[in-house]
């Protein structure tokens, strides 16, 4: 249940508060709500600065990795004094920096789907800010057993993309998407990835998740966002839900067990 404002909160949140669409009940849900950010490279430090500015009460961070002299272009919570540093360590400092009285639990390992299935369950929206395929599928299937919304990012060369998955029966989940492209997939180890871009996909998830939990705008439920950086423009498609997909399809199969 949503809490009244502090004096302080009304303060830091003012020009939020001014939104007619946001307001008062805006803030008060996004004060009263958890956020689950999955990975804090480049999308995910993009993203939860953005969401713990913004007054999200509780952000939990997942990250097994640490901080690399490479990583400091596109990795704006970690700074030259962080590299060996554990990634969630150093963005939960920076975090705190930016606003002291952000509620912020970090995770540093790696979680199998019973330990991850309880943080998500504790979440009203978990941010996809990770760089590997079978991550993505373990959170988009535990976040659907949950029925978590899942906002999923991915940020390579100059190209991003964004999608809403609402985890609803008669929406599409990531598993449909992912099945159209194969098995293989890059990454910006293999491929690079120009530093603004991670900025404007994570700050997309941030921007997405915020509707969600506040109630405000109009979130792009079923539809994949792709970004083209070296031509400035954006494509929206429709996502439609894959009727044989394993997670969402009618022959759904819950059993399986993997971890990322």
């Amino acid at each position: 249940m949503a809490e009244r404002l502090t004096d302080y909160q009304r303060k830091r949140y003012t020009r939020q508060l001014l939104l007619p669409s946001f307001g008062f009940d805006g803030q008060e849900q996004l004060v009263a709500s958890t956020v689950l950010v999955l990975g804090v490279g480049g999308l995910g430090c993009a993203a939860a600065q953005y969401l713990c500015t913004a007054g999200v009460g509780h952000l939990i961070l997942v990250d097994d990795d640490s901080v690399e002299l490479s990583n400091l272009h596109r990795q704006v919570l970690h700074g030259e004094n962080d590299i060996k540093r554990l990634k969630v360590e150093s963005a939960r400092d920076s975090l705190l920096h930016l606003n002291p009285a952000a509620s912020i639990e970090t995770v540093a390992q790696r979680l199998g789907d019973s330990a991850l299935q309880n943080k998500i369950e504790s979440c009203h929206v978990v941010l996809d800010c990770s760089d590997n395929l079978n991550t993505r599928r373990q959170l988009n299937r535990l976040c659907y057993q949950a029925k978590t919304p899942l906002v999923s990012g991915a940020a390579i060369r100059f190209e991003g993309q964004v999608a809403v998955y609402t985890m609803q029966e008669s929406t599409p989940c990531y598993e449909c998407l992912s099945q159209r492209f194969g098995e293989q997939q890059l990454s910006c180890v293999e491929s690079g990835v120009l530093a603004p871009l991670v900025g404007i996909v994570g700050s997309l998830q941030a921007l997405e998740a915020i509707k969600l939990l506040s109630g405000a705008g109009t979130v792009p439920v079923g539809k994949l966002m792709l970004f083209d950086g070296a031509y400035s423009q954006w494509q929206t498609f429709q996502l439609e839900q894959w009727k044989d997909c394993p997670v969402c399809g009618s022959s759904t199969d819950h059993d399986e067990n993997c971890s990322y």
